[in-house]
């Protein structure tokens, strides 16, 4: 197909229709030939209504919007490890579905099990349960309702561990990715490789496509959208965009609300104005978004902090001396050492203690 398009004269910019499904596989192929290559947003339905449908109208469109000059989006690239992340977060969000069903049903069949087999397990955690049931040996599954509910829930026991050891294997491979593509957002306070990964597969390989931090906020959702009315001014959250992406901000939020005193503070200034909790939520939806777009596309280096350890170590001093010392949690204390979490200041401060201790 690129040879005979190539006979036909000189090539500025090729339309794809589709070039995250379909056309996914053209579109690399094409890129990878140098060829610049462009969204064809397909025509609306009342264009659609006029002209009909069918192969050689929907080309003839596609090339007429992209003759046009209209400002059609840029693809995200699939041949790296932003699509990589992609199709790693497919499966482990099938798997976690899959653990839910199991984890359900066995609560299920417990419900509608015979008084016996209620008692035999009652007051035991998920836990204990899963891993009681997964060891049991009910015997033939044919010989009556007892053994036959023993092995049904001994299945699904089976799979619910199952399913988690896949989960785990899969977020462990996702937080390597994460943090090889973007070390920066990883370090973040409240950004988790299972976080990370939507807001990279937003951005795509490509994250340059994107012009601007608005334009990365509009496509995660959380660019305000004006709902004025009359004499009334006000802003809506953007019901569009990536869904996944904006569910992902939105979890950041969460976890900062909890333990970030700046997101505590905005929101105690923010509410005190007499903002309502949907607007004070859409304000730190588009902070966050602004700040995770600076994390992708213009990172910083991230602090080193290997050396927090072996200092405490040399001092002799326990988690439970510094997370004193601080007013913290030991796991706080212990996640920063280990780089699982990015708090400068309390970084700083804690290594100046210890250089002075």
């Amino acid at each position: 197909m690129l040879s005979f398009i190539t006979s036909l004269g000189r090539i500025t910019t090729i339309g794809v229709e589709g070039t995250n499904s379909y056309g996914a596989e053209l579109a690399r192929f094409l890129r990878q030939g140098g060829v610049v290559v462009v969204e064809a947003i397909r025509p609306t339905r009342q264009v659609r209504r006029l002209r009909g449908k069918s192969d050689p109208i929907d080309a003839y469109a596609a090339a007429h919007t992209v003759l046009a000059g209209h400002d059609l989006p840029t693809p995200k690239n699939a041949d790296g490890d932003a699509e990589a992340i992609r199709v790693l977060t497919i499966a482990r969000r099938s798997a976690l579905k899959a653990r839910t069903a199991a984890a359900v049903q066995i609560k299920s069949l417990l419900v509608t099990a015979p008084e016996a087999l209620r008692a035999r397990f009652r007051g035991l955690n998920d836990a204990d349960l899963h891993a009681q049931l997964a060891a049991v040996r009910p015997g033939p599954a044919t010989e009556g309702i007892q053994p036959a509910t023993l092995t049904a829930m001994r299945h699904l026991a089976r799979r619910h561990r199952a399913l988690t050891t896949e989960i785990t294997e899969l977020e462990t491979d996702l937080d390597t990715l994460v943090t090889r593509v973007a070390p920066a957002l990883r370090a973040a306070h409240g950004i988790g490789p299972v976080t990370a990964a939507p807001l990279l597969i937003a951005a795509g390989d490509n994250p340059d496509r994107l012009t601007s931090e608005a334009s990365f906020a509009a496509l995660c959702g959380a660019a305000p959208i004006p709902a004025s009315s009359g004499k009334t001014t006000r802003y809506r959250l953007n019901p569009g965009g990536d869904r996944q992406a904006n569910a992902a901000l939105h979890q950041i939020i969460l976890v900062r609300m909890t333990c970030d005193p700046r997101t505590r503070s905005y929101i105690a200034k923010r509410t005190a104005q007499g903002k309502s909790d949907k607007e004070v939520m859409r304000y730190l939806k588009r902070a966050v978004a602004r700040e995770v777009y600076h994390h992708i596309v213009h990172p910083q280096p991230v602090p080193q902090v290997d050396d927090l350890r072996p200092l405490r170590h040399a001092k002799g001093m326990t988690l439970q001396t510094i997370a004193d010392h601080f007013n913290v949690w030991p796991a706080h204390i212990s996640t920063i050492e280990r780089g699982k979490r990015r708090d400068d200041d309390l970084a700083n401060r804690y290594r100046e203690w210890l250089l002075t201790a």
